[in-house]
């Protein structure tokens, strides 16, 4: 039981609309919505600020940069997930899938590619259990198929595991995300210091482990899916091919299309398109892939994610509602439509009796300012 908190004298982000009002928050709940300037006895005066559902995180790699800071540097686990639950307490998301990848690389070390999922999921259900996160973590499943070892660590994962989204990564070089193997070439060597020999073997080694286990590692995270009930995502949908083999997978939610015409696609198949915020802020992909912003004013885009900027989701939502001209639409992209399509019933929009999931964030600056979070009715941020 908690006692209840009214916020007053904000815009309230509505589905469809955007009211001077307040809400007033009891037990974890919204218990009231009310119209009009007044701010009662013991409200919190919010200034006008704007108030709207918590934002919900459906692919973000921020926890293995808290794991990983550095190359080769591992950070106490606890300490990482503790750091990274507080960051995007700040950030105004109050429910996460965190993202990490299962399928690892044991023939060669120098790959950065060991196995690490199973162990951190536990030990970030341990920290839920005991009550030390700030916001609701669950898991997405990133299931590399150009793997040696993924069958085995999905076998790892059952329904106790919170897993409420997999995705299928296929980052064979020459495809989907990397078909310009420059590119390819200057993430990879950026990130890991690989020579032009490394990298070679890079290239030949990925595209051998497609041929040679693709295919099987694609029906295992299928059948995964289906053992825990979660939703099913693509990643880097390049051509209408592509996205037809997704629908014919059950697959809802289509992460990171880098086509119009694979968005396209996606949208007559009736799968969600997710892109990332930081494609929306920066004005394209830093992969050369087609734009955030080129879809949204194409109304291709359901569903936004910060990806690898926490920070940048809140932005991104706000620039979008400029793109479209409609603040309550392009909120929805953070909150209600990401919540509807992982099957999150109780959460993403301002509505009597749903999770008091609630941020405030001002708009008077340059930017959007996050000024305070409220997880189920407490305040955490």
């Amino acid at each position: 039981m908690t006692a209840p908190v009214c916020l007053a004298n904000a815009m309230l982000v509505l589905g469809n609309r955007v009211m001077h009002g307040r809400v007033t928050l009891s037990d974890g709940k919204i218990s009231a919505i009310d119209e009009g300037p007044d701010v009662p006895a013991g409200a919190v005066d919010c200034g006008g600020d704007v108030l709207m559902p918590g934002l919900i995180e459906l692919h973000t790699d921020n926890l293995e940069r808290h794991i990983q800071p550095r190359p080769g540097v591992d950070w106490p686990h606890d300490a990482a997930i503790l750091a990274h639950d507080a960051e995007l307490a700040v950030c105004g998301i109050t429910t996460v899938f965190d993202a990490m990848r299962v399928g690892s690389v044991v023939s060669d070390t120098s790959a950065n590619y060991a196995k690490y999922a199973r162990g951190l999921v536990s030990e970030l259900l341990a920290l839920r259990k005991a009550g030390a996160l700030r916001i609701n973590h669950l898991i997405h499943l990133r299931a590399e198929v150009c793997s040696e070892t993924l069958i085995a660590e999905l076998d790892e994962f059952g329904t106790d595991d919170a897993v409420g989204l997999i995705s299928l990564m296929d980052h064979t070089p020459g495809q989907r995300q990397f078909r310009d193997l420059e590119k390819l070439r200057a993430y990879v060597c950026g990130k890991h210091g690989l020579s032009e020999a490394g990298f070679a073997d890079h290239v030949a080694q990925q595209k051998a482990l497609q041929a040679r286990l693709g295919a099987a590692h694609e029906a295992a995270a299928v059948a995964a899916a289906g053992r825990m009930g979660a939703v099913l995502a693509s990643h880097d949908d390049t051509t209408a091919a592509q996205v037809q083999t997704s629908a014919g997978l059950g697959i809802r939610l289509a992460e990171f299309p880098t086509t119009i015409e694979a968005a396209s696609a996606c949208r007559a198949a009736g799968i969600a398109v997710i892109m990332g915020a930081p494609n929306l802020i920066r004005g394209g992909s830093h992969s050369g892939n087609v734009a955030a912003a080129e879809l949204a004013r194409a109304d291709l885009l359901d569903i936004l994610s910060s990806d690898y900027v926490p920070a940048g989701l809140i932005q991104a939502a706000f620039a979008l509602g400029e793109i479209w001209n409609d603040l309550p639409r392009a909120i929805a992209t953070v909150t209600t439509t990401p919540a509807q399509a992982t099957g999150l019933t109780d959460r993403g929009s301002l509505a009597i009796g749903l999770r008091a999931d609630i941020i405030r964030v001002a708009v008077a600056d340059v930017r959007p300012r996050l000024c305070a979070t409220w997880v189920a009715g407490v305040r955490v941020a």
